[in-house]
Order: C-alpha cells, then sequence, then structure tokens
C-alpha cells in the first residue's frame, strides 16, 4: 500500500487520491474527477519552504548562495524524479490512456510534478509540522552532510584500493542494525578486511555508516604498517 511505503497515513484518503491522478485520466472520465495540478503547485512551494529551513537550521554558518545551490540541487526535476521512482509512486499513478502509451508513467517531469502534488496533499492533510517531518523522511539519503563534503576523500574507494594492492581482494560490509524512527534512524555496519580484522562503525545513512568504517579501517592498517 502506498501509505505504508511513504509512512505517512493520510487522515483524507481522498487527497491522496487526488494527488496520484493526473489531468489525462480525469478528462478521459468526464472531467468529474479533481486531479493533481492544482496540488502540484501548493506542492512545490511548500516543498521550497521545508527544504529551505531544514538547510537554515543545518547550516547555520553557510552563506546565502551556497544554501541556494543545494536547495536547487534537492527539488531538481531529477531528484523529485528519483525520489518518486524510489517509493514506487509511478505505480500508482491513474494515467489516460494516451498518456500512458506515450510512456508518461516513465517521464521524469511527470513523476517530479506528481510528488509534488504527493508533498501537498500531505501538507493539506496534516499541517507544516507534518509536512516537515514527511520530508526529512524522504530526504534522509540526500541532506547534504556538511558543506566540504564534495572535497572529503572516498574512504571505500581508498579502502579498497589498498586492499587490492595488499592482499589482492576487497572488503566486506554487511549491515547489522537500523534502529530509531524513520526520519532519525542510525544505521551500524560491519566491515571484514581479508585479514579477518573486522571494524564496525554508525552513520545517519548506510552509505556513511560505511565510510566511516572504511575511514576506521584505513586508520588501523596505517598503525600496523600496512597501510
Amino acid at each position: 500500500m502506498f501509505q505504508h511505503r511513504i509512512h505517512y497515513p493520510f487522515r483524507e484518503v481522498k487527497l491522496l487520491d487526488q494527488a496520484l491522478t493526473h489531468s489525462s485520466w480525469a478528462n478521459e472520465h468526464g472531467g468529474k474527477w479533481p486531479h493533481n495540478e492544482r496540488l502540484e503547485f501548493l506542492g512545490d512551494a511548500v516543498l521550497e519552504l521545508c527544504v529551505t529551513q531544514e538547510l537554515f537550521e543545518r547550516f547555520p554558518h553557510v552563506r546565502e548562495g551556497e544554501l541556494t545551490r543545494m536547495r536547487s540541487r534537492l527539488v531538481s526535476q531529477p531528484a523529485l524524479s528519483g525520489l518518486a521512482r524510489e517509493i514506487g509512486l509511478e505505480t500508482c499513478l491513474r494515467l489516460g490512456k494516451g498518456e500512458e502509451s506515450q510512456g508518461g508513467r516513465d517521464r521524469a517531469s511527470l513523476l517530479a510534478d506528481a510528488m509534488e502534488a504527493v508533498i501537498g496533499a500531505v501538507f493539506l492533510d496534516g499541517g507544516f509540522e507534518a509536512v516537515r517531518t514527511f520530508l526529512r523522511a524522504l530526504f534522509a539519503e540526500r541532506w547534504p552532510a556538511d558543506v566540504e563534503r564534495k572535497k572529503e576523500k572516498d574512504y571505500k574507494s581508498h579502502l579498497q584500493e589498498l586492499t587490492q594492492r595488499l592482499y589482492r581482494e576487497r572488503p566486506g560490509y554487511a549491515l547489522l542494525e537500523a534502529a530509531g524512527p524513520e526520519h532519525a534512524k542510525v544505521f551500524a555496519v560491519l566491515l571484514t578486511l581479508p585479514t579477518g580484522e573486522t571494524v564496525t562503525a554508525q552513520g545517519p545513512s548506510l552509505k556513511r555508516a560505511e565510510q566511516a568504517a572504511a575511514k576506521a579501517a584505513i586508520a588501523r592498517l596505517e598503525q600496523d604498517g600496512t597501510g
């Protein structure tokens, strides 16, 4: 069920139905059904405000220009259509036969618009705090770690190169647990080196936990004099 996928139970399910109804479907059914264009308009504004506030709070010392660039990446069409595909939104859309036959279900612009409509529906159903919580969880893997993130080392790649050179094998990663509420999960991973030694680490996402484990493993190898 789509509501389970997005971890938001609608009180007024008709709002979700409207968000998932494309104008092409409404037109083919006599124009009597509300479609998602107005919700898309609302969701676009709500999304920008929520993302702006979240970035403003996460990065108190970052200048306006960099905050604007961060926001643009997060609310872009590729980002929104990617989110839509992750939650399987395309499988729930009501499209007209013509739109369906033209590949509308896979069109990035249509998916991004529908994602904004769902955001608008959550806002109308639960209010501002509800949609903020919804978006924090939805963007959990996409919030920038910090402004310098793009300059940070890719510890996983570095460790792989190191173990390939030293042992001709790659390290292994395993998820130990993911604990906490949806909007603030903590991931724990176990890294196993080709020597059999293990390292554990945690992070706010699986990728960042793996990076933390790789960084610790590199430090251990360097301490042992093998790095």
